[in-house]
């Protein structure tokens, strides 16, 4: 027999998201043959508001993303961080381990690095990402460096994802989140992942973005539907054609 953990699940309550832990305790099953696993999909919430409106698109893509029969689970990023990156020089114990006693290490280590997928969800703050969304890529840092244990394996588990991006303002011009587009490709670059889309929401008070006129809710969840199967091209000057 083995031994699993149930996931983290999503539910709405009074309009507003709620992550719930409820793999404190294994279950166990049989062997059995199964089809292959689903493909697992981390969308990440970067906005401090609950109910807000980078929160409302997150949701959206957890429903088309359950829709397409793929493994996926949300998390608040600001539940899982405490403090900003340091100096890991003065920060690792003897055994070269991150000393920030918060949640981040979880967050990436469990739930980002199998992730097949990740699709980020913030607000825009001053023409960039929200500061959660800053943090929590300054963080990876603690655990890519060399100086940290397990970095090769870290390097090797963060390459090749499909990765999204997800926008709300009350600007709607179109360069308005252009600034967090480029730094995320240039992360998926990086990391030889696929940065397969984007979707900007229009929204100030909390759940405007329902009534985006661009129908940013319903674009939030076709990607999330179509997170695994959207086509991507890029082409290098030696690519076989």
């Amino acid at each position: 027999m083995n031994l699993i953990h149930v996931g983290a699940t999503i539910v709405i309550c009074d309009g507003a998201l709620r992550e719930i832990d409820s793999g404190l305790a294994p279950m166990v099953v049989r062997p059995m043959t199964v089809s292959a696993s689903p493909q697992r999909l981390l969308v990440l919430v970067a906005s401090p508001r609950r109910d807000g409106n980078s929160a409302m698109l997150g949701a959206a893509v957890v429903r088309g993303a359950q829709a397409a029969g793929s493994e996926v689970s949300l998390a608040f990023i600001d539940d899982h961080l405490d403090g900003l990156v340091r100096d890991c020089r003065e920060c690792r114990d003897d055994q070269g381990r991150c000393r920030i006693e918060d949640g981040f290490g979880g967050l990436f280590l469990d739930r980002f690095l199998p992730a097949d997928g990740v699709a980020l969800c913030t607000p825009v703050y001053w023409y960039g990402m929200s500061g959660q969304a800053k943090v929590f890529f300054d963080r990876m840092f603690c655990y890519f460096a060399k100086s940290h244990a397990g970095s090769a394996q870290v390097r090797e588990r963060i390459k090749r994802k499909r990765v999204a991006l997800l926008t709300s303002s009350e600007e709607i011009y179109p360069a308005i989140a252009l600034g967090i587009v480029h730094q995320l490709q240039e992360y998926a670059r990086y990391t030889h992942s696929r940065f397969i889309g984007t979707v900007h929401g229009w929204g100030n008070g909390r759940g405007e973005v329902m009534r985006d006129p661009q129908g940013s809710v319903a674009a939030a969840e076709a990607l999330g539907r179509e997170f695994f199967e959207r086509p991507y091209l890029d082409l290098q000057m030696d690519t076989v054609r």
